[in-house]
This record gives C-alpha cells, sequence and structure tokens, in this order.
C-alpha cells in the first residue's frame, strides 16, 4: 500500500507559497471594483504631474544645445509657443473628454469602434510603452549624470550603467511594497526642486546682466552664422522635432485626473469643477515651465562653454547644475544635484505609474494579456526587466535616448491631435482650423524626428510587435473564459422563466440566430431531429445578437423577454454569442433548482476556419464552444447545463 507522508516543512513551504502568491498578485480579482482614490486640490495634483514635467529642465538645456547649438534659445522658444498655444487647447478638449483620467487614447477608442480603433490603440500603446519606459531610463540616467559630476561623491562612481540600474532597482522595489503617498511627496520634492532652479536662474542671470556683451555675442554669433534673424527662426522652426521633450507632462496632467478635487456638486456623469481644476493644473504647469525653460536656454547657451555640453563635458546632461556650481558654490551645488536626482527618480516613479495604469486598462480588457496584467507587481518587475536591458543597450547615455523619448512623446501629441480634430467636425470651423492645424503640426514634428533620430521607432516597433504577439496569443488562451461579470433578466424575461419553471418544473433553450420570425418552423424542426414531443420539452427561444466583437469583457449581460407570435424569446447582444449562451445557461441554473438544457443545430463548414471567426469575431461552431466555456466555467459535470446538439 502506498502512503503520502506530509511534513511540518512542507506544510510550511506551501503556506509561504500561498503567502506569497497572494501578495504577488493583489488585486488580481478586483476588476469590477472602482479603487477609492483620496482627492487633492489641483495645485497639489500638478506636482504629480510636475516631477515629469518639471524634471526635464535636468537634461533639456543641455540636449537642446546639442541638437540646436547657439540657436538653442530660439528653438525653445518655438516649443514654449508650440506647449502655450496648442498643448493646452489640446489638452483642455481631452480633460473634458475623458474626465476620469481615460487620455486621448480612450477618446480614439470611442471615435474608431471595432477591430479599426483596437488595432490603432495597440500601435499607439506600443509608442505609450516606449515614452513612459525612456521616461524611466533617461531619468535614472540623468540622476546617474547628476552623481558623477558631483565633485563630493563622483570619485566613488566607476560604473554609470550599474548604478542607473541600482537606481532603476531602488525604484521597482518601492513599487513593490506599495508606493501610497505619491502626491505628498511629489510636491515636497517640485517645491524644493523649483526653488533651486530658481536660485540657479537669478544667480545666473545676474551675472548675465553684469556682463552683457556674453548676450550681445551670442546675438551677434546668430546673424553671423544664419544671415540674419529671420533665417536663424527659420533653420530653428526646422530643429524645433528635436527639442520636443521639453513638452512632456501634458498625458500624465490628464492620466491623474481622479485625483482632482473638484466641486461638492460635481457628479460622475458631470464633473464640471475636476475639469475646470485640471486645466487649470495644465496651465499653471505650462506657464512654469514655460519661463524656466526659456530662462535655461538663455543662460546656458551664453554662459557656458561649447565643449562642456559634448560626451564626458561637465555640462553633458545637467547644464543647469554646472551653472549651480559654478555660481554658488559646490555646497549649493551638491543640493541642487540631490534635488534634481531626487525628482528625475521620482519621475521614473510617474512614469511606472503612467505604465500601471495604463496597461491593466486596455489590454485585460481586450482580451489581449494575460489576467495576471490586472495585478501591479507582476508588471513592475516585467517593466524594471524591460528598463533594465534599455539601460544596457543605451549604455546609460542621456543623449542616445532623447531620440526615442521625443519619438514617444510627439506620437502621443499626434495622437491626441487627431482624438481632438475628429471630435469637433460639427463645432465651428475656427476650432476645426485650429484642431486641424495642430494635428498637422505634430505630424510634421513626429515624422521629422523618426526620419532624423530612427531610434525612437526601433524601440516603439519591438514593443508593438510584442504587444500584438502578446495579444494574438492571449486572446486566443482566453476566448473560452466566461467574460461576463453578471446576467441581468428583465421583467418580461424573468417572467418567462418563471412560469417555465412553475409549470413545467425544467428549462429548455432553443438557439436561434436572430433575424426573421420563423419560431414555429425552427421549433418543428427541432422536435423532428432530437425526437421531441411537445409534452417532453417546451423551448424558450434564445437569441444573441452579435455587437463589437473586438470587445472582449461584459460588466453585465442585458437578457430581454417578449412574447412573439405566441412563443417565449429571450434576447440579448453580447461581442462573443457562444460565452453569452453560457452565461444565461449558468444564470438560469444559480436562480432555479434544475440543471437547463440548451438545444443547437450544427453549422456547416470548415471548422478550423470557424476557430479564427469564434476568436475574431465572436461567432462560429457554437455548440462546441458554448460547451467548452461550460465546461471551464463549472468543473463539476453534474452542475452543468446541458447541451445538445443535432
Amino acid at each position: 500500500m502506498g502512503m503520502n507522508i506530509v511534513t511540518n516543512n512542507d506544510v510550511s513551504l506551501m503556506a509561504s507559497r500561498n503567502r506569497f502568491e497572494r501578495w504577488f498578485f493583489e488585486g488580481l480579482k478586483a476588476r469590477s471594483q472602482e479603487s477609492h482614490q483620496v482627492k487633492a486640490p489641483w495645485y497639489k495634483v500638478m506636482c504629480l504631474t510636475g516631477v515629469d514635467y518639471f524634471s526635464s529642465l535636468g537634461y533639456q538645456p543641455g540636449i537642446a544645445f546639442l541638437a540646436a547649438g547657439i540657436l538653442s534659445p530660439i528653438a525653445t522658444l518655438i516649443v514654449i509657443l508650440v506647449t502655450l498655444f496648442g498643448l493646452i487647447p489640446l489638452y483642455s478638449r481631452v480633460a473634458k473628454a475623458s474626465p476620469h483620467g481615460q487620455g486621448s487614447i480612450a477618446m480614439l477608442e470611442d471615435l474608431l469602434p471595432s477591430w479599426y480603433g483596437k488595432a490603432l490603440i495597440l500601435v499607439l500603446l506600443g509608442f505609450a510603452a516606449t515614452d513612459f519606459i525612456i521616461t524611466i531610463t533617461l531619468s535614472a540616467a540623468d540622476a546617474t549624470a547628476h552623481v558623477v559630476e558631483n565633485p563630493f561623491i563622483g570619485s566613488f562612481v566607476n560604473n554609470r550603467e550599474l548604478l542607473t540600474i541600482a537606481i532603476l532597482a531602488l525604484l521597482g522595489a518601492i513599487f513593490l511594497k506599495g508606493f501610497r503617498e505619491a502626491i505628498g511627496v511629489s510636491v515636497f520634492l517640485v517645491a524644493l526642486y523649483l526653488l533651486c532652479n530658481c536660485a540657479v536662474v537669478v544667480r545666473a542671470s545676474t551675472e548675465l546682466l553684469q556682463h552683457p556683451q556674453s548676450l550681445d555675442a551670442w546675438y551677434k554669433n546668430v546673424t553671423v552664422s544664419h544671415g540674419n534673424i529671420w533665417s536663424a527662426i527659420g533653420v530653428s522652426m526646422l530643429l524645433f522635432p528635436k527639442l520636443a521633450l521639453g513638452m512632456s507632462g501634458f498625458e500624465t496632467g490628464v492620466a491623474v485626473m481622479p485625483l482632482v478635487e473638484g466641486n461638492p456638486n460635481d457628479t460622475r456623469e458631470k464633473p464640471e469643477g475636476r475639469i475646470a481644476n485640471t486645466r487649470k493644473l495644465l496651465a499653471a504647469a505650462a506657464f512654469i515651465m514655460a519661463i524656466l525653460l526659456m530662462f535655461s536656454s538663455v543662460l546656458t547657451t551664453v554662459l557656458i562653454p561649447p565643449e562642456q555640453f559634448q560626451a564626458g563635458g561637465a555640462a553633458n546632461g545637467r547644464a543647469l547644475a554646472f551653472l549651480a556650481h559654478k555660481y554658488l558654490g559646490s555646497q549649493f551645488g551638491t543640493v541642487y544635484d540631490i534635488s534634481t536626482i531626487l525628482i528625475l527618480w521620482f519621475a521614473g516613479a510617474s512614469a511606472m505609474a503612467g505604465l500601471l495604469n495604463l496597461v491593466p486598462r486596455y489590454l485585460p480588457r481586450f482580451g489581449m494579456a494575460p489576467d495576471w496584467s490586472r495585478a501591479q507587481r507582476p508588471l513592475v518587475v516585467f517593466f524594471s526587466c524591460v528598463a533594465f536591458f534599455v539601460t544596457w543597450v543605451f549604455k546609460a547615455d542621456v543623449d542616445a535616448q532623447a531620440g526615442a523619448y521625443a519619438t514617444g512623446v510627439l506620437v502621443l501629441f499626434a495622437s491626441a491631435a487627431l482624438a481632438v480634430a475628429l471630435s469637433v467636425k460639427k463645432e465651428s470651423w475656427d476650432k476645426k482650423v485650429l484642431f486641424w492645424s495642430i494635428l498637422l503640426v505634430f505630424i510634421y514634428t513626429t515624422v521629422a524626428n523618426m526620419i532624423e533620430r530612427p531610434e525612437g521607432l526601433h524601440i516603439a516597433s519591438f514593443f508593438i510587435a510584442a504587444i500584438i504577439l502578446v495579444s494574438l496569443v492571449s486572446r486566443s488562451l482566453r476566448s473560452l473564459e466566461l467574460r461576463l461579470a453578471s446576467v441581468h433578466l428583465d421583467i418580461q424575461a424573468s417572467s418567462i422563466i418563471d412560469e417555465m419553471l412553475r409549470r413545467e418544473g425544467s428549462i429548455c433553450l432553443l438557439a436561434r440566430r436572430p433575424g426573421g420570425t420563423n419560431y414555429k418552423e425552427k421549433e418543428i424542426s427541432t422536435r423532428r431531429i432530437h425526437k421531441l414531443t411537445v409534452n417532453e420539452a417546451h423551448f424558450i427561444f434564445l437569441e444573441v445578437e452579435l455587437s463589437d466583437p473586438s470587445e472582449f469583457e461584459e460588466d453585465c449581460l442585458d437578457v430581454q423577454g417578449q412574447i412573439i407570435d405566441g412563443h417565449p424569446v429571450l434576447s440579448c447582444r453580447s461581442p462573443a454569442i457562444p460565452n453569452a449562451i453560457a452565461a444565461v445557461l449558468l444564470h438560469l441554473r444559480d436562480k432555479s433548482t434544475t440543471l437547463p438544457r440548451a438545444y443547437f443545430g450544427w453549422t456547416e463548414g470548415s471548422p478550423i476556419s470557424y476557430v479564427f471567426k469564434y476568436i475574431f469575431l465572436g461567432e462560429g461552431e457554437t455548440a462546441p464552444v458554448t460547451r467548452e466555456v461550460l465546461r471551464q466555467a463549472e468543473p463539476d459535470p453534474l452542475k452543468r447545463p446541458e447541451i445538445i446538439v443535432g
């Protein structure tokens, strides 16, 4: 006789594993529950956006000089004008259309339904992943640059890549533990960082006022190099795409909308106060950034020798920090470095939060990711590994990642412009002209950036290909899930079921394709095939109309009942017909004390073609698929509704 012996060590190991799994996959089953989010005044939430937006001051002036040279201030001015007169009105519309943090991608999902919209969203998610991942890695790399160039601690650092990976690992560890004080930390970091930058700008501006000949020399150099100021402006407009990363933060601004405190009389359907306060948030962040960008561009271009911007130079990736050390001393410079390192690290946290918000919102709902992707910690591990790989590929080089970052940012701006342009097609002509002009600007900027710096497109293509591959595999593997959270019968449908149970004590559903009124002919044909008399089975017809087959999940299946020519009929709409029938059968089983039966006819055609038709179009060989959905939902055959095919 065999004997299984379970030791105390085995029990302890199993308990530890179960505890780890519960911790690691925490939040997996809470897909239909809306988490309670603490609201805060808009100016505090602005700091959460600002850690992404304002932190780009750490590297933007240096990257701008490398891209535009002495034209950096003029090109930066163009960036500011596009921000104030393009992005603010654009994202004000996005905020109005997506007050619960859905963003511009959700606008496109509503405007472009079915598989066309889903395909576009998968592509945009690839670019969004590029934006957020490069934000994480570039910010960490720039934080490393500030550490390495600091006179007090730089000599202790030998390997930039390892330090950058260590910073990324710390970021991942914080998210694995659970980070809940984001707003409070961001307010402190942004306040410290802005104060330090203001101090540097004021001191450097004083230096420039004391030596105005430096500014005169810069202006003469511009006019001599480019003929006149107008020619310089024209060239700067062509250089504008290279400086686009100075406009980041707007997508984050609308993503954090659920955290913005609105008016007391706001409702979920009409959160007017939240929309108004988010617009204040976007405008305030843009104006603060515009002032600092303009000053920093002028001051760094005029006061820093050009060779210091190059790779290995003391101002490479840290131009304002260079001025802080030069004019305010190493002690204050170190404080500035620390504030920059902290806000850059937290910018990575903001981007990680964006990824953790974006992926569960779309891919699992489309059936295009494993269900575990709803949980935060598995995603943190996955994205941290991707960030390690990107850091290794780019060797923790800030300048090398600038093009990829700009690509992700610009594509998101272009998608937002497209969504808004499509949404105003019924409004006044001046709004149409404004938003279509903004769209054309960002299409040009995006294409120009991709041609000049294709590495961003290469990374995005990798993400897009990975997302599409995972989506196809996941959609296939998850196609037999029940998908429906609940079933609701209207009054007439409940009455039909109750009457059938009272009179017959059982429920027999006859599946029928919607359309026409040949119920009697269908019933006669079914009775002949199955050799059933009227006394042996009283049928309730079940009709499922196919809705958008690109959708995967439904919160609730609404079933309507009616009597047509004396025949009881239940009808509903669903993106997957077999799953809807299985859900109705299980609901009727739970509602009554009997196992319902469903009668089907065989479908003519190739079984292989019907597999693909079901996965992507929601219909196919309905009977066997319905049975398989039931088998997975209810493992016990004695509790499983019957499927009868003839």
